[in-house]
């Protein structure tokens, strides 16, 4: 897919990750070159994103989630209706205490059917060994290999660093999330961590065409090849390799646990960062306690054919569920993306500045940010600011 996306990056004057996402392979290429060539060599040929349905209207899958999921995707739909957004929504709810993979299956094919999702975190109650990680089979299954998270300040935020700009590019499928465990003799757990040269190069290729294309100067690649000299040793020598076909972008390497330490101490050094999967989850949760919290965040999960859209730090907040003291705007952001990736840029940029608006020159915002509002206080602020503009398309 990174291949694939450099190539037709270089060819054409689609702007990268803007609306051409995701980049499919037709069928008659894949049949020409499949029996020569990997899934990463070869070539691209068409461009797309999901297709419109009636009245140029997308369907997209919404997975409420556990915790404050189902709240957040209400104010959501509220805020869409409003405005006029032309997407229709197909909700799939899982129940996270029930026995068996019935709900999860339905919601991979609602997902495969529509293209694109909008997700709240889902939980996985059940401790049986039959029972897998709901958020991680869905990434697996549809082979969202990368996820991208835009690390960036809110000025008048409460914060312990200002003017932040990070891109954390994580690979989404391998590492310790591969869910491999066996216990080899009782007592003793084997938990397997998956470094696959293909995946890696697929993020790091990801990580350096994000740079390029959105003028970034600098590419850090977060490991821990000094200790695990194989599996990360992996990941970092092919990011090395990778580095060589951008010769204009600078590229560095940091251990995760100094990377941690840099991050509260000067987080300013670093422009993209390229990581495998687990580092990804401590060092997003890292940058967002730094400018503010967990509620401000999306996150983007990216395939090459299916997208999903979620807050970035993938907390499912059950202490605060129905407290009316969530933070709205991380997921109205992720559904900012959204509308972004299925070429509504008109719906997204209105929504995005009436929440910018809100939170920033309006001050409205909940107590994780140091105010005294109700999430259903920043609703309402975003809508009446909607209600003052005009969305052309």
């Amino acid at each position: 897919m990174a291949v694939r996306l450099t190539q037709r990056v270089l060819k054409t004057q689609t702007p990268f990750l803007s609306r051409g996402y995701p980049m499919l392979v037709t069928k008659e290429k894949t049949e020409d070159v499949a029996h020569t060539k990997t899934a990463l060599q070869k070539k691209l040929t068409r461009t797309d994103i999901p297709s419109a349905q009636y009245g140029g209207r997308h369907a997209v899958t919404m997975l409420p989630g556990g915790g404050i999921g189902p709240e957040l995707m209400t104010y959501v739909r509220d805020i869409f209706a409003f405005c006029g957004a032309p997407i229709d929504f197909e909700v799939v709810e899982i129940n996270p205490s029930t026995e068996g993979n019935e709900d999860l299956e339905y919601a991979i094919t609602s997902i495969k059917r529509n293209g694109v999702a909008l997700k709240g975190n889902i939980e996985t109650k059940s401790q049986s060994l039959s029972e897998v990680s709901r958020n991680v089979a869905i990434r697996n299954e549809l082979d969202l290999f990368v996820n991208v998270v835009h690390c960036k300040s809110f000025p008048g935020i409460p914060a312990r660093h200002k003017d932040v700009d990070i891109v954390l590019i994580r690979q989404n499928t391998d590492g310790e999330y591969a869910m491999l465990e066996h216990e080899s003799v009782k007592g003793v757990v084997e938990s397997m961590k998956v470094v696959s040269l293909e995946n890696a190069e697929r993020v790091a290729r990801f990580a350096f065409e994000y740079a390029r294309q959105n003028g970034r100067k600098k590419v850090t690649t977060i490991h821990k090849a000094n200790i695990m000299k194989l599996s990360d040793g992996l990941f970092l020598e092919v990011a090395k390799k990778v580095h060589k076909d951008y010769p204009e972008l600078e590229h560095n390497n940091m251990i995760i646990d100094n990377t941690c330490m840099q991050l509260v101490s000067n987080p300013h050094q670093f422009d993209v960062m390229n990581m495998p999967n687990l580092y990804g989850t401590i060092v997003s949760n890292v940058i967002c306690g730094l400018i503010g919290g967990a509620g401000l965040l999306s996150g983007r999960n990216y395939g090459d054919h299916y997208a999903i859209f979620e807050p970035g730090t993938r907390n499912t907040g059950t202490a605060i569920a129905g407290k009316n003291i969530a933070n709205p705007v991380a997921m109205i952001m992720a559904s900012v993306d959204m509308l972004n990736h299925t070429g509504h840029k008109e719906h997204a940029r209105i929504i995005k500045d009436a929440t910018y608006e809100t939170v920033v020159t309006k001050g409205v915002r909940t107590p994780d940010l140091g105010g005294t509002n109700s999430s259903t206080d920043v609703v309402k602020s975003v809508l009446d600011i909607l209600s003052t503009r005009r969305v052309h398309w």
